[in-house]
Formats: structure tokens, sequence, C-alpha cells
């Protein structure tokens, strides 16, 4: 599976008052990772959806592990992969490390999605298979 990383120094605005990461901040990054995760596979979101006429893929269910927390000055790498296709669907992990330490693990369900016939809302669509080698793949960047 494709494994894509970033790196993030994480700010003071990052933080509450204890100066550890306030929550939500996860889950801004893991999103953002996902993004980066389909630009490093060589398919960034513009063109997916030029490409294969769809809209995106947002986000239907998501959740994380918290391990040990984050403070303003660490710098973090976040670790992404997609471990599951299904038909119109796919599951999404993260792996935020901090000096070798899994922090948080972060996990998304994504939906492709098109316009639909009526073209006023979104319908689920199949992931083409030519998307699904992209990520089966076993290179790193």
């Amino acid at each position: 599976m494709f494994i894509s990383r970033r790196t993030i120094l994480i700010e003071w605005g990052d933080c509450d008052p204890a100066d550890i990461v306030f929550y939500p901040r996860y889950f801004c990054w893991f999103d953002a990772s996902t993004a980066n995760h389909f630009r490093a596979a060589g398919l960034p979101k513009p063109e997916l959806v030029r490409r294969y006429d769809v809209v995106g893929f947002p986000m239907v269910d998501t959740r994380a592990i918290f391990h040990v927390p984050s403070r303003h000055g660490d710098e973090v790498t976040i670790e992404t992969r997609i471990t599951r296709f299904g038909r119109s669907s796919f599951d999404v992990e993260h792996r935020l490390m901090r000096g070798g330490v899994l922090a948080v693990e972060g996990f998304e369900k994504r939906v492709l999605v098109a316009k639909s016939a009526d073209g006023e809302g979104i319908t689920a669509c199949p992931v083409p298979e030519e998307v699904i080698a992209i990520f089966r793949t076993d290179r790193g960047a």
C-alpha cells in the first residue's frame, strides 16, 4: 500500500491553554493529509475531479485514538495510507508520529461522489479501478 508523509510544526495557535494540541486540529491535519495523499500519488483533487467527472470524496465517518499529547514547537509527521476500498468508499488511516512515538491514530471513511442525475445533489459513485491500482502500489513518498 502506498504511504505518504507530511511534516507539521505545531504552532502556538494549534494549542489549548495547557499548551497541548487542541483535539480538533488533528482532524484538520488528517483532512489535509488525505488531500496530500492523493496529490503525492499523482492524483491531486482537481485532476481527480476532471479525469473522473466527480465532485470529491466527502468524509462520512471519522475517529481518533490519542496516545500521547503534542505541544507547541513539536515537529510531527503524519503517515497516511488507504487501508480498504469498497465499491464507492475507502478507509484512510493516519499515524501521527512525534519523535518516533505514535502520538495519535486517525481513521476516516470517505465516499467518492458525483453530481446526481438531477444536478441538484450528489450521489456515491464507484471508485475507478485505475485509482485503486495507484494506491495499491508499494512506493512511499
